[in-house]
């Protein structure tokens, strides 16, 4: 129901779940129920076997003798020793090389999820400030905490035996969201695990697509998480967007060939219930699918002349470009961008753009046009935001992602203080919040989903908060065009 049809003082709301069970921030302390097992270098495999099974333990912390722990699971015995043969009482050292990523004491239990299956790791140490091992958490430790459902969704998608069977269970991921939502689970939570899984959808589209393709190498290309997903920051209107890397060698035929088949996966996503826009970027079109070394080249291109062939429209796709298939390294935009603090002038151009995007409550065309009761909280208030965070962590040299973690970075650099950071961060949080809840309650009524916001929809306290947080962006985005008039962008970001 719209318009005038819809009856005076229609509030959109969600029901909320008194059972929360599950429900809460969670940080990873809470999943520690058992102290960790610590081994040796120089202990022996058979050793540090019946260590574990002595402790009750999958897994062995081992001390480094130059720093950081390494990590022998039972899982790397019965793969590195017993399948492939080799002698049990061979020293733990040969099969723990280097030091494991560690998650700190107080980490949000799903940024720790993240971080696990990002790098595709069976277990992480958790550490005090002190870097001490208190404890060690592998997925299966996640599966009662907030994020629980959320990954057993994204282990029924990745192992999905069918198209049918892939996007019938891809289509659970808005109910998935609304129950969290309904849970009140932190905004950002929601966020991350939503991007989890639309992670896990499209690898398992792309493998199921190029099964049928055996002329295409899946080795031969890395394939990258676009905008929101990227920054693991999705809701329910969000596009999945994408781009490819094909190693050098790879020749102008078969990439066309690998286009087709990325049209594939596009035709899957959006029987799972994905959006995704045809005419954005897209790794089955001819510009998000390149070479590395054609990446590369107009990576330089947009560094040495922003305003020609949608240079700065490229570089803020590409800036937060997140690998999810292949090479997980840094990609060869990366790699070019990482120069870019060094282009004085295509830094400023790029803050100039970002600045551009005016936080703002309604538009003169929503003047015009007698829509003055709706309000486009992406457009006008969350671009806006999102573009200082991208800018302020690049003028930095931070390589962070989300929004909340880029404006971390860069609080007390000279152009975003500390405090500023803080209420950008907070601004944020609300504006996904009313964002997400109001989304969840037109998904719940059947109604199209959208980002324009009827402000008479809204509770009296959200419309104030939006209001507020409109002011707040408002506010940095004049402080931050006011100094880049005289200080130069060279000390821009606080060095």
């Amino acid at each position: 129901m719209s318009g005038p049809d819809r009856p005076s003082g229609d509030k959109l709301t969600v029901a909320r779940r008194r059972d929360r069970s599950g429900s809460g921030p969670g940080i990873v302390d809470d999943l520690l129920v058992t102290a960790p097992v610590i081994g040796s270098p120089d202990m022996t495999v058979r050793e540090a076997a019946m260590l574990m099974t002595e402790r009750g333990q999958d897994h062995v912390v081992i001390p480094l003798p130059g720093g950081g722990h390494g990590l022998l699971t039972d899982a790397d015995i019965r793969a590195g020793v017993v399948a492939a043969g080799r002698d049990i009482d061979t020293t733990v050292r040969e099969f723990v090389t280097g030091p494991v990523p560690v998650v700190r004491r107080g980490t949000a239990a799903v940024d720790a999820l993240t971080e696990l299956l990002d790098r595709d790791l069976t277990a992480m140490p958790v550490v005090d400030p002190a870097g001490a091992v208190i404890g060690v958490v592998a997925a299966v430790d996640f599966v009662a905490a907030p994020a629980g459902p959320g990954m057993s969704l994204r282990a029924q998608v990745s192992r999905a035996g069918s198209v049918d069977d892939l996007q019938s269970r891809s289509r659970r991921i808005p109910y998935l969201m609304a129950d969290m939502v309904r849970r009140e689970q932190p905004v950002h939570e929601i966020t991350a695990v939503a991007s989890l899984i639309h992670d896990a959808v499209v690898r398992r589209a792309l493998e199921l697509v190029l099964d049928h393709h055996p002329e295409l190498d899946p080795g031969s290309l890395t394939w990258l998480s676009l905008g929101s997903n990227a920054r693991r920051e999705p809701v329910l209107t969000s596009d999945i967007d994408s781009a490819v890397a094909f190693d050098d060698d790879v020749p102008d035929a078969q990439i066309t060939a690998y286009r087709a088949a990325f049209g594939e996966v596009d035709e899957i996503l959006v029987g799972a219930g994905l959006a995704i826009d045809r005419n954005g970027a897209l790794a089955s079109k001819p510009l998000f699918a390149r070479t590395h070394a054609q990446w590369r080249q107009a990576a330089r291109g947009w560094l040495d002349a922003p305003l020609e062939n949608k240079g700065m429209i490229f570089t803020s796709l590409l800036l937060d470009g997140r690998p999810i298939w292949g090479d997980q390294g840094l990609t060869a935009v990366g790699e070019v961008f990482g120069e870019l603090r060094e282009h004085r002038g295509t830094l400023g151009v790029l803050l100039a753009e970002a600045l551009s995007y005016k936080a703002r409550l309604r538009s003169m065309r929503d003047v015009l046009t007698r829509r003055a009761d709706t309000f486009e909280i992406k457009e006008h208030a969350l671009t806006p935001l999102v573009n200082i965070a991208r800018w302020a962590a690049l003028s930095v040299g931070s390589t962070a992602l989300d929004t909340r973690s880029r404006l971390r970075a860069a609080a007390g650099s000279a152009m975003l203080g500390e405090a500023q950071a803080a209420e950008l961060i907070e601004v944020f949080d609300v504006l996904q919040r009313v964002r997400l809840t109001y989304q969840v309650a037109q998904f719940d009524r059947g109604e199209q989903v959208g980002d324009t916001l009827d402000m008479k929809r809204l509770s009296p306290l959200d419309r104030s908060l939006v209001a507020q947080a409109i002011r707040e962006i408002a506010g940095v985005q004049r402080r931050m065009a006011n100094m880049s008039h005289y200080l130069p962008v060279t000390d821009q970001g606080g060095d």
